[in-house]
């Protein structure tokens, strides 16, 4: 059964790479794009090359987006900063529709309470990524969800998030920016960064005949479906009545998924700790009209 855990307050962890970075100037930057409550975490800066950098960004690389100058930058850093953003406060459940207006300089409204707090510090904190990057910094990675994008792809994003004209937009550019999906293992596929935007995880449990080998039809499904209950988790109403036992479908005619709230799978201690847990969609074989969670 799961239980949330409201002492774990989820946070962004950026790992910095560059060449002859200055705390000092990165502390300037940071807070000039990120606002109050972001950290440079001093004792962790290097000013050396860290070999491990290179696999470890291939690792977490979303959507194939490194170009040669980010391979090229990330072989070649000889400075590592982390940033930290502010902690997140958890809640027990979102309503789109009890709005507020967050800032004159936004223009737009953002869901109240809790939720609202943790969209704002996921977009700081996704402009505190582009500012580094158009102020010497090379490449960025997010410690929080294993993931990593090109300097192009982080550019591309940072201005998407500071140009929405609503929350709904926003919530889906921050949604590309900092949840990583599929991550495999065996006949399960999940996501992971959904804690960062205050939802659930997705897990995904797949029928394929051979799950180590998957084609690239199945993998695209897939992440199709992974993502339309993320994005369904985030963007609508229904979503926070969710209960065990209910069912998931792209298109009326489509197939049926149930759904199963489970635990996060990663320590409490772990940046990658989702205290919201996941949904599992599994198969359920049978059809019944209605789109969405029914």
């Amino acid at each position: 059964m799961f239980h949330q855990n409201y002492d774990v307050l989820p946070r962004h962890v950026l790992c910095v790479l560059g060449s002859g970075l200055d705390p000092r100037t990165v502390e300037e930057v940071v807070g000039e794009a990120g606002g109050p409550g972001f950290i440079v975490d001093r004792e962790a800066f290097r000013r050396v090359h860290d070999p491990r950098m290179p696999r470890s960004f291939e690792a977490c690389l979303m959507n194939d987006s490194f170009e040669e100058s980010d391979e090229e930058a990330v072989r070649t850093h000889d400075s590592v900063v982390y940033v930290l953003s502010p902690p997140m406060p958890q809640h027990i459940a979102f309503n789109p529709r009890r709005s507020v207006i967050i800032g004159e300089e936004h223009g737009y409204k953002l869901p109240g309470g809790a939720w609202n707090e943790v969209l704002d510090v996921s977009r700081r904190t996704l402009a505190v990524a582009g500012a580094l990057l158009r102020s010497g910094a090379t490449a960025v990675k997010n410690e929080s969800s294993g993931l990593t994008h090109g300097r192009d792809r982080w550019l591309f994003l940072a201005d998407g998030a500071a140009g929405a004209t609503d929350w709904m937009e926003l919530a889906v550019v921050l949604f590309e920016a900092w949840v990583k999906r599929p991550i495999s293992s065996a006949n399960l596929l999940r996501s992971c960064g959904m804690h960062l935007l205050g939802a659930p995880d997705v897990e995904l449990e797949v029928d394929w005949p051979d799950p180590r080998r998957p084609s690239g039809r199945q993998v695209d499904d897939a992440v199709e479906l992974m993502d339309n209950l993320a994005l369904y988790l985030l963007t609508e109403d229904r979503a926070m009545t969710i209960v065990d036992g209910e069912g998931f479908r792209l298109s009326p005619d489509g197939p049926r998924w149930v759904l199963r709230r489970h635990p996060c799978h990663d320590d409490e201690e772990s940046f990658f700790h989702n205290p919201y847990g996941y949904w599992r969609l599994t198969p359920d074989g049978l059809l019944s009209p209605g789109h969405g969670p029914g």
